[in-house]
Protein backbone atom coordinates (compact mmCIF):
# COMPACT_ATOMS: atom_id res chain seq x y z
CA UNK A 1 0.00 0.00 0.00
CA UNK A 2 1.70 3.54 -0.95
CA UNK A 3 1.50 5.72 1.55
CA UNK A 4 2.62 9.55 0.71
CA UNK A 5 3.20 10.02 4.68
CA UNK A 6 5.41 6.95 5.25
CA UNK A 7 7.31 8.22 2.07
CA UNK A 8 8.13 11.69 3.93
CA UNK A 9 9.12 9.87 7.05
CA UNK A 10 11.91 8.56 4.81
CA UNK A 11 12.55 11.92 3.14
CA UNK A 12 14.68 14.73 3.35
CA UNK A 13 14.45 15.17 7.42
CA UNK A 14 14.20 18.85 7.40
CA UNK A 15 10.96 18.82 4.84
CA UNK A 16 9.43 16.08 6.95
CA UNK A 17 10.00 17.86 10.49
CA UNK A 18 8.51 20.72 8.78
CA UNK A 19 5.66 19.39 7.16
CA UNK A 20 4.99 17.25 10.08
CA UNK A 21 5.18 19.86 12.82
CA UNK A 22 2.73 21.97 11.53
CA UNK A 23 -0.18 19.65 12.15
CA UNK A 24 0.95 18.71 15.54
CA UNK A 25 1.46 22.17 16.00
CA UNK A 26 -2.24 22.99 15.46
CA UNK A 27 -3.55 19.88 16.94
CA UNK A 28 -1.32 20.57 20.07
CA UNK A 29 -2.45 24.43 20.60
CA UNK A 30 -6.36 23.15 19.61
CA UNK A 31 -5.50 20.46 22.54
CA UNK A 32 -3.92 23.36 24.78
CA UNK A 33 -7.34 25.60 24.56
CA UNK A 34 -8.64 23.15 26.48
CA UNK A 35 -7.28 24.79 29.76
CA UNK A 36 -7.59 28.19 27.90
CA UNK A 37 -11.29 27.76 27.26
CA UNK A 38 -12.08 26.02 30.75
CA UNK A 39 -10.28 28.92 32.52
CA UNK A 40 -12.08 31.57 30.40
CA UNK A 41 -15.68 29.98 32.00
CA UNK A 42 -14.13 28.84 35.32
CA UNK A 43 -13.62 32.16 36.20
CA UNK A 44 -16.67 33.50 36.13
CA UNK A 45 -17.45 30.61 39.28
CA UNK A 46 -14.84 32.72 41.06
CA UNK A 47 -11.27 32.46 42.94
CA UNK A 48 -12.05 29.08 44.97
CA UNK A 49 -13.04 27.27 41.99
CA UNK A 50 -9.82 28.71 39.60
CA UNK A 51 -7.36 27.57 42.74
CA UNK A 52 -9.62 24.15 43.00
CA UNK A 53 -8.57 23.17 39.70
CA UNK A 54 -5.03 24.87 40.02
CA UNK A 55 -4.72 22.13 42.74
CA UNK A 56 -5.99 19.12 40.87
CA UNK A 57 -3.53 20.16 37.82
CA UNK A 58 -0.53 18.28 38.98
CA UNK A 59 -2.78 15.15 38.94
CA UNK A 60 -4.14 15.76 35.99
CA UNK A 61 -0.58 16.16 34.61
CA UNK A 62 -0.52 12.07 35.60
CA UNK A 63 -3.19 11.22 33.68
CA UNK A 64 -3.02 13.43 30.52
CA UNK A 65 0.92 12.19 30.83
CA UNK A 66 0.56 8.75 30.59
CA UNK A 67 -2.11 8.83 27.51
CA UNK A 68 0.78 10.62 26.07
CA UNK A 69 3.52 8.94 27.36
CA UNK A 70 1.94 5.32 25.88
CA UNK A 71 1.37 7.35 22.85
CA UNK A 72 4.72 8.11 22.75
CA UNK A 73 6.23 4.62 22.98
CA UNK A 74 3.62 3.48 19.94
CA UNK A 75 5.20 6.83 17.69
CA UNK A 76 8.77 5.30 18.70
CA UNK A 77 8.14 1.86 17.68
CA UNK A 78 5.89 2.12 14.53
CA UNK A 79 8.10 4.66 13.52
CA UNK A 80 11.41 2.69 13.64
CA UNK A 81 9.86 0.23 12.10
CA UNK A 82 8.82 2.68 9.09
CA UNK A 83 12.38 3.21 9.17
CA UNK A 84 13.53 -0.81 8.15
CA UNK A 85 10.43 -1.18 5.90
CA UNK A 86 8.57 -3.56 8.14
CA UNK A 87 4.91 -2.88 7.69
CA UNK A 88 3.93 -5.86 9.64
CA UNK A 89 6.04 -5.08 13.04
CA UNK A 90 4.59 -1.71 12.77
CA UNK A 91 0.95 -3.09 12.51
CA UNK A 92 1.90 -5.45 15.34
CA UNK A 93 3.06 -2.40 17.57
CA UNK A 94 -0.01 -0.42 16.59
CA UNK A 95 -2.27 -3.50 17.59
CA UNK A 96 -0.23 -3.94 20.77
CA UNK A 97 -0.68 -0.36 21.88
CA UNK A 98 -4.27 -0.69 21.90
CA UNK A 99 -4.46 -3.05 24.26
CA UNK A 100 -1.84 -1.25 26.72
CA UNK A 101 -4.21 1.80 26.65
CA UNK A 102 -6.87 -0.38 27.74
CA UNK A 103 -4.98 -1.61 30.65
CA UNK A 104 -3.24 1.20 31.16
CA UNK A 105 -7.04 2.90 31.50
CA UNK A 106 -8.53 0.65 34.08
CA UNK A 107 -5.39 0.49 36.24
CA UNK A 108 -5.40 4.35 36.34
CA UNK A 109 -8.65 5.10 37.11
CA UNK A 110 -9.04 3.28 39.90
CA UNK A 111 -5.43 4.74 41.08
CA UNK A 112 -6.24 8.39 40.68
CA UNK A 113 -9.99 8.14 42.64
CA UNK A 114 -8.55 6.99 45.61
CA UNK A 115 -5.50 9.06 45.89
CA UNK A 116 -7.21 12.38 44.86
CA UNK A 117 -8.37 13.56 47.74
CA UNK A 118 -5.24 12.76 50.03
CA UNK A 119 -2.90 14.45 47.29
CA UNK A 120 -4.85 17.10 47.04
CA UNK A 121 -4.73 18.12 50.78
CA UNK A 122 -0.76 17.63 50.52
CA UNK A 123 -1.18 20.43 48.25
CA UNK A 124 -3.16 22.89 50.53
CA UNK A 125 -6.57 22.43 49.40
CA UNK A 126 -9.01 22.73 51.75
CA UNK A 127 -12.39 23.99 52.40
CA UNK A 128 -14.33 25.86 49.47
CA UNK A 129 -11.12 25.32 47.13
CA UNK A 130 -10.73 21.27 48.29
CA UNK A 131 -14.60 21.37 47.42
CA UNK A 132 -13.92 22.68 43.47
CA UNK A 133 -10.78 20.15 42.97
CA UNK A 134 -13.19 17.50 43.91
CA UNK A 135 -15.82 18.80 42.05
CA UNK A 136 -13.71 18.96 38.86
CA UNK A 137 -11.23 15.81 39.32
CA UNK A 138 -13.52 13.26 39.91
CA UNK A 139 -15.36 12.92 36.80
CA UNK A 140 -12.10 13.82 34.76
CA UNK A 141 -10.62 10.34 36.51
CA UNK A 142 -13.30 8.44 35.68
CA UNK A 143 -13.29 9.29 32.15
CA UNK A 144 -9.58 8.90 31.47
CA UNK A 145 -10.23 6.09 28.79
CA UNK A 146 -11.41 8.98 26.68
CA UNK A 147 -7.86 10.53 27.09
CA UNK A 148 -5.84 7.84 26.72
CA UNK A 149 -7.28 6.37 23.59
CA UNK A 150 -7.44 10.10 21.67
CA UNK A 151 -3.84 11.15 22.46
CA UNK A 152 -2.56 7.33 22.28
CA UNK A 153 -4.48 6.67 19.48
CA UNK A 154 -2.72 9.80 17.62
CA UNK A 155 0.49 8.31 18.99
CA UNK A 156 -0.09 5.32 16.18
CA UNK A 157 -0.42 7.72 13.48
CA UNK A 158 2.06 9.65 13.69
CA UNK A 159 4.43 7.07 13.88
CA UNK A 160 3.09 6.31 10.39
CA UNK A 161 3.12 9.88 9.58
CA UNK A 162 -0.50 10.70 9.72
CA UNK A 163 -0.29 13.85 11.57
CA UNK A 164 -3.47 15.58 9.19
CA UNK A 165 -5.80 13.14 10.76
CA UNK A 166 -4.73 13.09 14.33
CA UNK A 167 -5.26 17.22 13.43
CA UNK A 168 -8.84 16.65 12.25
CA UNK A 169 -9.73 14.63 14.73
CA UNK A 170 -8.97 17.01 17.70
CA UNK A 171 -10.62 19.83 15.65
CA UNK A 172 -13.59 17.78 16.04
CA UNK A 173 -13.09 17.27 20.14
CA UNK A 174 -11.79 20.86 20.04
CA UNK A 175 -15.70 22.23 18.84
CA UNK A 176 -17.22 19.69 20.86
CA UNK A 177 -15.75 21.57 23.82
CA UNK A 178 -16.28 25.25 23.25
CA UNK A 179 -20.22 23.90 22.59
CA UNK A 180 -20.25 21.71 25.71
CA UNK A 181 -17.84 23.86 28.29
CA UNK A 182 -21.12 26.69 28.75
CA UNK A 183 -24.09 24.56 28.71
CA UNK A 184 -22.53 21.85 31.04
CA UNK A 185 -20.92 24.64 33.55
CA UNK A 186 -23.68 27.30 33.70
CA UNK A 187 -27.19 25.88 32.08
CA UNK A 188 -26.78 22.62 33.63
CA UNK A 189 -25.53 24.09 36.52
CA UNK A 190 -22.79 22.02 37.01
CA UNK A 191 -20.03 24.37 37.98
CA UNK A 192 -16.00 22.90 37.75
CA UNK A 193 -17.91 19.51 37.39
CA UNK A 194 -19.42 20.58 33.86
CA UNK A 195 -16.14 21.65 32.92
CA UNK A 196 -14.33 18.85 33.68
CA UNK A 197 -17.37 16.60 32.22
CA UNK A 198 -17.62 18.73 28.75
CA UNK A 199 -13.71 17.96 28.06
CA UNK A 200 -14.35 14.20 28.67
CA UNK A 201 -17.13 14.11 26.21
CA UNK A 202 -14.70 15.94 23.63
CA UNK A 203 -11.94 13.65 24.51
CA UNK A 204 -14.25 10.59 23.79
CA UNK A 205 -15.48 12.24 20.34
CA UNK A 206 -11.43 12.57 19.08
CA UNK A 207 -10.57 9.07 19.98
CA UNK A 208 -14.07 7.59 18.34
CA UNK A 209 -12.89 8.97 15.08
CA UNK A 210 -9.60 7.71 15.26
CA UNK A 211 -10.22 4.33 16.48
CA UNK A 212 -12.72 4.35 13.67
CA UNK A 213 -10.10 5.24 11.05
CA UNK A 214 -7.68 2.43 12.53
CA UNK A 215 -10.31 -0.86 12.96
CA UNK A 216 -12.89 0.14 10.94
CA UNK A 217 -11.94 2.56 8.23
CA UNK A 218 -8.85 0.13 7.76
CA UNK A 219 -7.21 2.99 5.18
CA UNK A 220 -3.86 3.06 7.84
CA UNK A 221 -0.97 1.88 6.96
CA UNK A 222 -0.83 -0.01 9.93
CA UNK A 223 -3.30 -3.31 9.47
CA UNK A 224 -4.86 -3.81 12.79
CA UNK A 225 -6.66 -6.65 13.42
CA UNK A 226 -7.11 -9.32 16.54
CA UNK A 227 -8.43 -11.79 14.53
CA UNK A 228 -5.83 -14.55 15.23
CA UNK A 229 -3.81 -11.74 17.72
CA UNK A 230 -0.93 -13.12 19.74
CA UNK A 231 0.82 -11.20 22.44
CA UNK A 232 4.10 -10.67 21.62
CA UNK A 233 6.15 -9.66 24.50
CA UNK A 234 8.99 -8.13 23.08
CA UNK A 235 6.81 -5.96 20.90
CA UNK A 236 5.19 -5.20 23.80
CA UNK A 237 8.42 -4.44 25.88
CA UNK A 238 9.65 -2.42 22.26
CA UNK A 239 6.65 0.04 23.13
CA UNK A 240 6.37 0.03 26.96
CA UNK A 241 10.84 1.03 26.70
CA UNK A 242 9.68 3.72 25.74
CA UNK A 243 6.07 4.70 26.63
CA UNK A 244 6.77 4.10 30.42
CA UNK A 245 9.35 6.80 30.83
CA UNK A 246 7.63 9.33 28.50
CA UNK A 247 4.59 8.36 30.70
CA UNK A 248 6.75 9.03 33.75
CA UNK A 249 7.78 12.22 32.23
CA UNK A 250 4.69 13.90 33.12
CA UNK A 251 5.02 12.26 36.61
CA UNK A 252 8.31 14.19 37.45
CA UNK A 253 6.81 17.13 35.99
CA UNK A 254 3.55 16.86 38.32
CA UNK A 255 5.78 15.97 41.39
CA UNK A 256 8.00 19.44 40.70
CA UNK A 257 4.34 20.89 40.29
CA UNK A 258 3.27 19.80 43.45
CA UNK A 259 6.44 21.48 45.07
CA UNK A 260 5.46 24.91 43.03
CA UNK A 261 2.55 24.58 44.31
CA UNK A 262 3.30 24.43 48.10
CA UNK A 263 6.09 26.60 47.54
CA UNK A 264 3.42 29.64 46.08
CA UNK A 265 1.00 28.55 48.75
CA UNK A 266 3.31 29.41 51.80
CA UNK A 267 4.21 32.62 50.66
CA UNK A 268 1.11 34.11 48.46
CA UNK A 269 -1.93 31.63 49.50
CA UNK A 270 -4.79 31.16 47.33
CA UNK A 271 -3.71 34.27 45.36
CA UNK A 272 -0.62 33.12 44.52
CA UNK A 273 -2.01 29.43 42.83
CA UNK A 274 -5.08 31.50 40.99
CA UNK A 275 -2.57 33.54 39.27
CA UNK A 276 -0.11 30.62 38.74
CA UNK A 277 -3.00 28.27 37.40
CA UNK A 278 -3.90 30.99 35.30
CA UNK A 279 -0.55 32.17 34.16
CA UNK A 280 0.66 28.17 33.45
CA UNK A 281 -2.37 27.88 31.39
CA UNK A 282 -0.91 30.30 28.86
CA UNK A 283 3.10 29.07 29.71
CA UNK A 284 1.53 25.51 28.26
CA UNK A 285 -0.63 26.70 25.54
CA UNK A 286 2.51 29.23 24.48
CA UNK A 287 4.61 25.82 24.90
CA UNK A 288 2.72 23.68 22.73
CA UNK A 289 4.06 24.49 19.29
CA UNK A 290 7.58 23.47 20.81
CA UNK A 291 6.13 20.14 21.39
CA UNK A 292 4.98 19.52 18.45
CA UNK A 293 8.05 20.44 16.22
CA UNK A 294 9.62 18.11 18.68
CA UNK A 295 7.10 15.11 18.34
CA UNK A 296 7.76 15.74 14.42
CA UNK A 297 12.03 15.39 15.55
CA UNK A 298 10.37 12.18 17.47
CA UNK A 299 8.86 10.39 14.60
CA UNK A 300 11.34 11.45 12.01
CA UNK A 301 14.37 10.30 14.22
CA UNK A 302 12.58 7.25 15.00
CA UNK A 303 12.41 6.44 11.31
CA UNK A 304 16.12 7.64 10.47
CA UNK A 305 17.08 4.78 13.44
CA UNK A 306 15.14 2.16 11.96
CA UNK A 307 16.92 2.93 8.13
CA UNK A 308 20.36 2.98 10.35
CA UNK A 309 20.75 7.10 8.59
CA UNK A 310 23.15 8.50 10.52
CA UNK A 311 23.18 11.70 8.48
CA UNK A 312 19.80 12.09 8.93
CA UNK A 313 19.29 11.54 12.31
CA UNK A 314 21.93 14.54 13.39
CA UNK A 315 20.03 16.50 10.46
CA UNK A 316 16.61 16.01 12.16
CA UNK A 317 17.88 16.94 15.84
CA UNK A 318 19.75 20.37 14.30
CA UNK A 319 16.66 21.23 11.86
CA UNK A 320 14.32 20.50 14.56
CA UNK A 321 16.08 22.36 17.79
CA UNK A 322 16.73 25.66 15.05
CA UNK A 323 13.07 25.82 13.99
CA UNK A 324 11.44 25.26 17.71
CA UNK A 325 13.91 27.95 18.66
CA UNK A 326 12.82 30.45 15.85
CA UNK A 327 8.89 29.50 17.15
CA UNK A 328 9.84 29.93 20.77
CA UNK A 329 11.10 33.55 20.50
CA UNK A 330 8.50 34.55 19.02
CA UNK A 331 6.14 33.03 21.60
CA UNK A 332 7.98 34.84 23.96
CA UNK A 333 7.90 38.26 22.92
CA UNK A 334 4.25 37.71 22.37
CA UNK A 335 3.80 36.59 26.13
CA UNK A 336 5.93 39.21 27.37
CA UNK A 337 4.63 42.10 25.22
CA UNK A 338 1.00 41.53 25.90
CA UNK A 339 1.18 40.38 29.49
CA UNK A 340 -1.59 42.49 30.32
CA UNK A 341 -4.04 41.82 28.31
CA UNK A 342 -3.79 38.07 28.07
CA UNK A 343 -3.96 38.30 31.67
CA UNK A 344 -7.12 39.30 31.84
CA UNK A 345 -8.56 36.53 30.11
CA UNK A 346 -8.54 34.81 33.52
CA UNK A 347 -9.56 37.73 35.52
CA UNK A 348 -12.26 39.53 33.81
CA UNK A 349 -14.74 39.68 36.76
CA UNK A 350 -14.60 42.20 39.63
CA UNK A 351 -13.54 39.43 42.13
CA UNK A 352 -10.75 37.92 39.78
CA UNK A 353 -8.95 41.44 38.78
CA UNK A 354 -6.57 41.47 41.61
CA UNK A 355 -4.80 38.73 39.71
CA UNK A 356 -4.21 40.85 36.92
CA UNK A 357 -0.54 42.37 37.97
CA UNK A 358 0.49 38.89 39.40
CA UNK A 359 -0.60 36.89 36.60
CA UNK A 360 1.42 39.47 34.40
CA UNK A 361 4.53 39.15 36.22
CA UNK A 362 4.63 35.59 36.13
CA UNK A 363 4.15 35.89 32.40
CA UNK A 364 6.69 38.36 32.04
CA UNK A 365 9.32 36.07 34.40
CA UNK A 366 8.62 32.69 33.85
CA UNK A 367 8.13 32.92 30.05
CA UNK A 368 11.80 33.68 29.55
CA UNK A 369 12.47 29.76 30.40
CA UNK A 370 11.19 29.39 26.76
CA UNK A 371 14.65 31.10 25.48
CA UNK A 372 16.22 27.46 25.43
CA UNK A 373 13.19 25.07 25.90
CA UNK A 374 13.53 25.80 21.93
CA UNK A 375 16.83 23.36 22.21
CA UNK A 376 16.08 21.49 25.12
CA UNK A 377 12.37 20.15 24.04
CA UNK A 378 13.24 18.50 20.89
CA UNK A 379 16.30 16.69 22.82
CA UNK A 380 14.39 14.65 25.06
CA UNK A 381 11.63 13.81 22.08
CA UNK A 382 15.28 12.39 19.80
CA UNK A 383 16.06 10.54 22.86
CA UNK A 384 11.97 9.15 22.64
CA UNK A 385 12.59 8.53 19.23
CA UNK A 386 15.38 6.42 18.98
CA UNK A 387 13.66 3.87 21.67
CA UNK A 388 15.91 5.55 24.82
CA UNK A 389 13.44 6.19 26.89
CA UNK A 390 15.00 6.13 29.84
CA UNK A 391 17.86 8.98 28.99
CA UNK A 392 14.63 11.56 28.16
CA UNK A 393 13.05 10.54 31.39
CA UNK A 394 16.39 11.01 33.19
CA UNK A 395 16.81 14.92 31.55
CA UNK A 396 13.49 15.44 33.03
CA UNK A 397 14.52 15.09 36.13
CA UNK A 398 17.24 17.16 36.08
CA UNK A 399 15.15 19.91 34.38
CA UNK A 400 12.30 19.96 37.10
CA UNK A 401 13.22 17.99 39.79
CA UNK A 402 16.81 18.89 40.06
CA UNK A 403 17.29 22.45 38.68
CA UNK A 404 13.59 24.30 38.35
CA UNK A 405 12.29 22.77 42.00
CA UNK A 406 15.83 23.77 42.96
CA UNK A 407 16.35 27.43 41.80
CA UNK A 408 12.35 27.94 42.85
CA UNK A 409 13.00 27.00 46.22
CA UNK A 410 16.42 29.04 46.37
CA UNK A 411 14.97 32.58 44.75
CA UNK A 412 11.22 32.10 46.46
CA UNK A 413 12.39 30.56 49.70
CA UNK A 414 15.49 30.70 50.82
CA UNK A 415 16.52 34.31 49.37
CA UNK A 416 13.11 35.03 50.60
CA UNK A 417 11.72 36.83 47.06
CA UNK A 418 8.32 35.97 47.39
CA UNK A 419 6.53 34.88 44.24
CA UNK A 420 8.51 36.75 42.24
CA UNK A 421 11.15 34.55 43.21
CA UNK A 422 9.63 31.79 42.23
CA UNK A 423 8.95 32.95 38.64
CA UNK A 424 12.70 33.76 38.59
CA UNK A 425 13.28 30.35 39.40
CA UNK A 426 10.95 28.78 37.22
CA UNK A 427 13.14 30.14 34.32
CA UNK A 428 16.51 29.84 35.50
CA UNK A 429 16.25 26.31 36.17
CA UNK A 430 14.74 25.32 32.48
CA UNK A 431 17.48 27.72 30.80
CA UNK A 432 20.54 25.74 32.38
CA UNK A 433 19.06 21.71 31.97
CA UNK A 434 17.68 22.71 27.92
CA UNK A 435 21.02 23.75 27.82
CA UNK A 436 22.85 20.68 28.92
CA UNK A 437 20.35 17.88 27.65
CA UNK A 438 20.91 19.97 23.80
CA UNK A 439 24.73 19.38 24.73
CA UNK A 440 23.92 15.74 25.52
CA UNK A 441 22.14 14.88 22.55
CA UNK A 442 24.93 15.92 19.87
CA UNK A 443 27.16 13.83 21.94
CA UNK A 444 24.75 11.05 21.56
CA UNK A 445 24.50 11.37 17.75
CA UNK A 446 28.40 11.70 17.40
CA UNK A 447 28.78 8.42 19.86
CA UNK A 448 25.55 6.48 17.39
CA UNK A 449 27.90 7.70 14.18
CA UNK A 450 31.04 5.97 15.37
CA UNK A 451 30.04 2.62 17.00
CA UNK A 452 27.05 1.75 14.92
CA UNK A 453 28.63 3.04 11.13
Amino acid sequence: MSNKNVELMRGEPEIAVRKLAIPIMISMLLTASYNIVDGIWVAGLGQAAIAGIGFVTPIFMILNGFSVGLGNGATSSISRSVGAKNRERASKSAAHSLLIFLAASIVLTLTLLIIQEPVLKTYGASGQSLTEALKYGTPMFLGLFAFMFANGGSGILRGEGDMKRAMYAMIVSVALNFILDPIFIYVLNLGSAGASLATIVSSLGAAIVIIYWILIKKDTYVNVTFKGFKFDSEIARDILKVGIPASLDMFVMSIAMSFYLMFISSVGGEYGIAAFTSGQRLYLFGIMPLTAIASAVAAVSGSAFGARNWDYLSRTHTYGTKFAMLVSIVILLILVIFAPQLSMIFAYTPETAPLIPEITSFLRIASFGLLLVGIGMPSSFFYQGIGRGTTSLAWTIIRELIFTVGFTYLFGIVLNWGLTGIWVGLAVGRIIASILNFTYARYTIRKLKSVLN
